[in-house]
Formats: structure tokens, C-alpha cells, sequence
């Protein structure tokens, strides 16, 4: 019985040897160990690309301690389809490989001109001078996505005062399988200027590969007397046969524009040295917003003072005005001439309005009769010498 099982595990041994698995070589191979080898690959052996596009392929052969030529040629190749291999820029038909060095050929695939839509496979055969080798490729030809464009904008609603830039931050993307030059346009009402900007510069066109996207900056400028209003803007971008296009809105909210004046017009006024003298000044609003909490102020000579009734505003009303008292007293020893006192009106949430009126500075009429007392007490005093010692 122990002679049987010996005999059973001997032939299974025999059986297992027979059917193990050779290793795995190219057509026409050595046994590993043997010289010389010889091996072809590529990156990608599997590509996908689209109707009437050729392919280039870039194939390694690398040998074993042997250096050695050889021959390229195609084994298998899809009716109608042409195969070139090139290398150092031109046709080739064989290759020199050194060992340990990869030796790179370019092989250019170009379908015919009826080419349709499928899988198409090829097979590279390198015969070296004792082996042989076989690379199998596979193209998946199918129909080129039509040029399409997409433009997204992350707020397209914006609001700010007519001083103001509205930018937008948008995306373009090239959703096509071509390179396209993309014209950026916009349409905007009267009154306002739109640029676009990438990475910081402005551009009116620029270039998109297929499948990538840029970041563009739209600005919009209104002009400063564009009344309050939604305004709509529409931007478009074309490249070639693709178009798209934003809708865009700058909502542009009223602005206070503050001036200040005379009731006559004339920015001039008189005053005497040490006495208040009042001043009628005029603070219009010629802009599109109230102009609310407007304080007034005024820069004036040293030793001056200067007074406003009222010292603040309330609100004034777009296009509309309000007549402010400025309580003008010149320093004690002004000396008579002109002298300019500026008066500012500042708003609270805009920006201030300034005039400067010159003021005359007279001196005092009751000096001046002191003045003229003194002169006749003067002259009567001499006319009274005179006449008592010209008689004499």
C-alpha cells in the first residue's frame, strides 16, 4: 500500500511540471536568461482620439547586453489606415539599440479619409537579429464633440454708486475637442465702458484649449451722472462657429453731489473788524440721493470766528437746496482788506463740498468819526492861534 502512494504522488509531480505555465515573451522570444532580448513598449497603448485626427505614438525598444539593429514594420494595420515611423525627423525604417539605453521611435497613424467612428487595432512587429518582438496598439476613433462654449458668472447682480466699478468674476470653458481664439463683446446701455480682464491685464480675446476653462474679471464703469437705475449688460464670447453669452445687471444707487454757493452767485461779502457780520450761503444738492447729516464747517483767517446757523443739515433732498446762515466776526485788529474764508458742507456718507468767499474787512464807521472829531479840533486849534497871534 505505501509502494502505491509513493508511485500516485511521484506522477503527480511529473503531471505538474508538464503543465506549468512557460513565461510569458513576444513572438519569436528567448528564453529569459538567454542573450540577446528584445522588448517594445509604450505609455499608451489605448488612445481615443476623433474623426480625421491623426496620432503619434512614441515606442521604446530596449535590448539586453547585446547592442543591436532592428527592423521596424507593421504586422497588423486596419485597411486604409497609413503608418510612418520617424525618427530624428525623418522616415526610418530600423532602429540601433544599445543595451541599457531605451531607444525612442515616433510611429505616426493616419486613418483614411472615410474613416468611421469604432475600434481599430495595430500590431508592431520589431525584428531584432535573433528575436523578435510584438507590440499591439488599439485606437478608439469616434465623432469630435462640436465646438461649445459656456460662460458662468458667480454674482451677476452687483450694486454700488455711479463712482463705483462693478466687477464680475466669471468662468469661460472650452467644452469643444478644438482649440479655439475666443472674441469677448459686451453691450452695455449709455453711459457705461466694460473691460475684461485676465490674471490682471485686459484682453479682448484669448486663446482656450479644448476642455479648459479661464477666470475673467468683468468690469463695468458707469458715469458719474448716470441717474440711479438697474442697468443691463450683456457679454458675449465667440469662437468660430461656438458663441455664449451673460446677463449681466449694475444696479447703480443714488449718489448726493453737494455744492456750495451765494443766493446771488457772487462768493464775496463784507465784514467789520470785531463785529458779526451774517453771511447767506447756499448748499445745493445736484445729485441723485439725499444728502443726509451734512455738518458745516469753515477754515477762516486767525483770530477769526465763524458761526452757522444751522450747524447741521438734516437732509437735503436730490435737486434740491437749503440756505444756511454763516455768522462771519473778523479778528478785533483786522486790518482793512481782503481776507478768504472757505465754508465746507460734508455729507455723512459722501464726499464734502467747498467755496471760498472773500471778505472785505472795514473799519468801523465810529472810529472814523472819532478820526474826523479830531481833525476839526485840530484845524480849530491852529485857526484860533492864528488869529490871536497874527494880529500880532
Amino acid at each position: 500500500m505505501r509502494r502505491f502512494w509513493t508511485i500516485v504522488a511521484l506522477l503527480s509531480l511529473v503531471l505538474l511540471a508538464v503543465n506549468a505555465p512557460a513565461p510569458v515573451m513576444a513572438k519569436g522570444d528567448q528564453p529569459a536568461g538567454d542573450d540577446p532580448e528584445l522588448v517594445i513598449f509604450t505609455s499608451y497603448p489605448s488612445q481615443v482620439i476623433g474623426i480625421d485626427e491623426n496620432v503619434s505614438i512614441t515606442l521604446k525598444l530596449r535590448t539586453g547586453t547585446t547592442p543591436q539593429v532592428v527592423h521596424l514594420e507593421m504586422q497588423q494595420i486596419p485597411e486604409g489606415w497609413t503608418a510612418t515611423f520617424r525618427g530624428g525627423g525623418k522616415i526610418i525604417r530600423s532602429v540601433y539599440v544599445e543595451p541599457e539605453k531605451d531607444a525612442s521611435v515616433t510611429l505616426k497613424l493616419e486613418p483614411p479619409t472615410n474613416v468611421v467612428a469604432g475600434t481599430y487595432r495595430f500590431v508592431v512587429l520589431a525584428q531584432g537579429e535573433e528575436t523578435t518582438a510584438e507590440l499591439p496598439l488599439e485606437l478608439t476613433v469616434q465623432e469630435k464633440l462640436p465646438p461649445r462654449l459656456t460662460f458662468e458668472v458667480e454674482l451677476p447682480t452687483l450694486k454700488g454708486k455711479p463712482s463705483s466699478t462693478f466687477r464680475y468674476n466669471a468662468t469661460l470653458k472650452n467644452e469643444g475637442d478644438e482649440e479655439l481664439t475666443v472674441n469677448l463683446l459686451a453691450s452695455a446701455p449709455p453711459g457705461f465702458t466694460v473691460t475684461f480682464k485676465l490674471t490682471g491685464q485686459e484682453v479682448t480675446s484669448l486663446p482656450l484649449e479644448a476642455n479648459e476653462s479661464k477666470r475673467l474679471t468683468i468690469e463695468v464703469r458707469p458715469y458719474v451722472d448716470v441717474p440711479a437705475d438697474a442697468y443691463p449688460i450683456t457679454v458675449h464670447a465667440q469662437g468660430g462657429e461656438a458663441e455664449a453669452s451673460l446677463s449681466l445687471t449694475a444696479e447703480v444707487t443714488g449718489e448726493p453731489s453737494l455744492t456750495v454757493t451765494a443766493p446771488d452767485g457772487r462768493l464775496s461779502g463784507r465784514a467789520y473788524a470785531g463785529e458779526e457780520t451774517p453771511l447767506k450761503v447756499i448748499v445745493r444738492n445736484t445729485g441723485s440721493a439725499p444728502a443726509r447729516a451734512v455738518e458745516l464747517s469753515a477754515t477762516e483767517p486767525s483770530g477769526w470766528s465763524v458761526k452757522f446757523e444751522p450747524k447741521q443739515i438734516d437732509e437735503i433732498p436730490a435737486g434740491e437746496q437749503v440756505e444756511v446762515t454763516a455768522r462771519i466776526r473778523p479778528a478785533e485788529k483786522a486790518v482793512a482788506g481782503d481776507y478768504m474764508v472757505t465754508v465746507r458742507a460734508r455729507p455723512k456718507e459722501s464726499t464734502s463740498a467747498s467755496a471760498d468767499f472773500r471778505i472785505t474787512v472795514l473799519t468801523s464807521t465810529l472810529w472814523g468819526v472819532v478820526g474826523i472829531a479830531l481833525i476839526a479840533v485840530a484845524v480849530g486849534v491852529v485857526a484860533v492861534a492864528v488869529l490871536r497871534f497874527g494880529r500880532r
